[in-house]
């Protein structure tokens, strides 16, 4: 199937999103509950799986929807046509604060393997399927778990990352350390391993955990500065465990009664 070639733009900065402007008769297609804004002329249309016409009948959407579902995603994706005469615009919105960032599957050798809820739209004709990891440790202790998703085409897709992104070149047995929450996508020529910090004290009190991924070129890799699991569990840890204010920089806001003498000197009459 031949991929619709769209014009987009990303705007904004901490908080993104990408306008995607297409031709009579081009589609995109987004994650269900992505799309911020669209022209009139846009027909919006939920399928199951990605709505590639390579799925072809009842059991290819299912099959399709199936990996979807593997990958912790919605069964349904929403492609959006354009029904109109002229050019028409439809946003997708990122999800929390990061970066949004175009990947031109054609110039990627055309396939990404990147983290389960990276994607967020992509041109028609995109298939978005699942990488399984092949080795058990990977699975177990890679912080992405055994299943990925696997973007395939010669199209453009956008992935969304956390915080700030960089793209790292590796050559030919070239390996970088990565935090396993900080991987965002990879080429598939890439090796993607689990290691071992090597010394208890170190992942006991080092703050980074047990594991790190090996990566190992040649190949291309996105990195994140801010994982979405990182930045839940911080604020996790700075709401209020009791259902009641807490008092940052104070100690009397950590203890029993010194909670309740932190909130009147405080000044909280509720």
């Amino acid at each position: 199937m031949a991929m619709d070639v769209v014009d987009y733009e990303i705007k904004g900065a901490e908080m993104q999103f990408v306008e995607v402007e297409l031709d009579p008769g081009e589609a995109a297609i987004g994650e269900a509950g992505s799309m911020m804004f669209m022209d009139a002329g846009i027909a919006m249309d939920t399928v199951f799986g990605d709505g590639g016409a390579n799925q072809g009948g009842f059991f290819g959407k299912l099959l399709g929807a199936g990996k979807r579902l593997i990958t912790g995603e919605s069964l349904f994706t929403t492609v959006y046509t354009n029904n109109g005469s002229g050019k028409q615009r439809v946003a997708f919105a990122a999800p929390y604060p990061g970066k949004i960032l175009p990947m031109d599957l054609r110039q990627l050798g055309g396939t990404l393997i990147c983290q389960k809820d990276a994607f967020l739209c992509a041109a028609r004709g995109v298939s978005l399927g699942i990488a399984v990891q092949q080795k058990l440790s990977t699975g177990f202790f890679g912080g992405e778990g055994f299943i990925m998703q696997k973007l395939d085409g010669d199209g453009l897709a956008f992935v969304h990352a956390g915080g700030t992104v960089v793209r790292r070149t590796l050559q030919p047995g070239q390996t970088l350390l990565v935090d396993t929450g900080c991987v965002v996508a990879y080429t598939p020529s890439v090796n993607f391993e689990i290691q071992y910090v090597g010394k208890i004290k170190t992942a006991l009190f080092g703050g980074e955990g047990l594991f790190l991924a090996k990566m190992t070129g040649p190949g291309e890799v996105w990195l994140q500065s801010l994982p979405f699991s990182r930045l839940a569990s911080r604020i996790f840890a700075a709401a209020p465990q009791n259902g009641g204010r807490k008092e940052e920089g104070s100690l009397l806001g950590g203890f029993g009664a010194g909670g309740v003498l932190g909130s009147i000197l405080g000044g909280d009459d509720e």
